[in-house]
């Protein structure tokens, strides 16, 4: 079956609205790169998550601190799952547990799922779709997942401050991958949400392919 045709039928955006589920995280820091360790985590605590394909998990925002160090903020802090509203009880066990990654230690309180809302424009940190790690082709990889799904959108590869494409690099299992930042733009409503619930690329349970809207307009991306 080719990734697309594959990516379509195991998400299926249409069956039930996705959510974003915000759990309270008291913590101090994290590894920078902890998409893969999170996971581990999370399945460590509840074993029945692992390989789930609906399951998606957007790496904990913190500050720089030293070289591949992140540290979280005092207040607000947050690790957020991305899936369909009719899963929210298979992930509410996670509320109390306290979770290792990588020797950093953090406790998960009691979430909240809150619905995904609509923007023209979405960012996405880090994509990876297997294969593809030249920018062209990337973004031409990523064009033809959105024509499977049936979104209309503007593609972009952001650039950094130094005009140059913001290539990501991850770590799974031990081993380096590659990755893009992806802006898509023009979108109507009913294709925002669509895209926000199904994203792009895989690995969506280590961090990757997670869009949401951007903040203060199309040209303002993070790092």
């Amino acid at each position: 079956m080719p990734p697309q045709t594959a990516l379509a039928t195991t998400i299926n955006t249409e069956a039930t609205p996705y959510v974003s589920v915000h759990f309270p995280v008291q913590g101090r820091q994290l590894p920078a790169d902890h998409g893969y360790s999170l996971y581990s985590a999370v399945t460590r605590q509840l074993p029945s998550l692992h390989g789930q394909p609906w399951l998606g998990i957007e790496l904990l925002s913190g500050v720089p601190w030293r070289e591949g160090i992140i540290v979280l903020p005092t207040r607000d802090a947050s690790l957020r799952l991305r899936i369909p509203a009719d899963h929210y009880g298979d992930i509410l066990p996670l509320a109390g547990r306290r979770l290792d990654i990588n020797g950093h230690q953090i406790r998960l309180g009691i979430p909240a799922a809150r619905p995904l809302q609509p923007a023209a424009s979405l960012y996405a940190r880090c994509v990876t779709i297997k294969k593809f790690t030249e920018p062209e082709p990337f973004l031409d990889a990523a064009r033809r997942q959105l024509d499977t799904l049936g979104i209309m959108a503007t593609l972009e590869l952001p650039l950094d401050e130094q005009g140059r494409y913001r290539r990501r690099i991850i770590t799974i299992a031990g081993k380096h991958v590659v990755g893009f930042s992806l802006a898509a733009h023009n979108l109507s409503d009913e294709d925002s949400l669509r895209l926000q619930g199904a994203g792009v690329g895989g690995r969506r349970a280590m961090g990757a392919g997670h869009f949401n809207p951007i903040k203060g307009g199309q040209n303002e991306y993070d790092n």
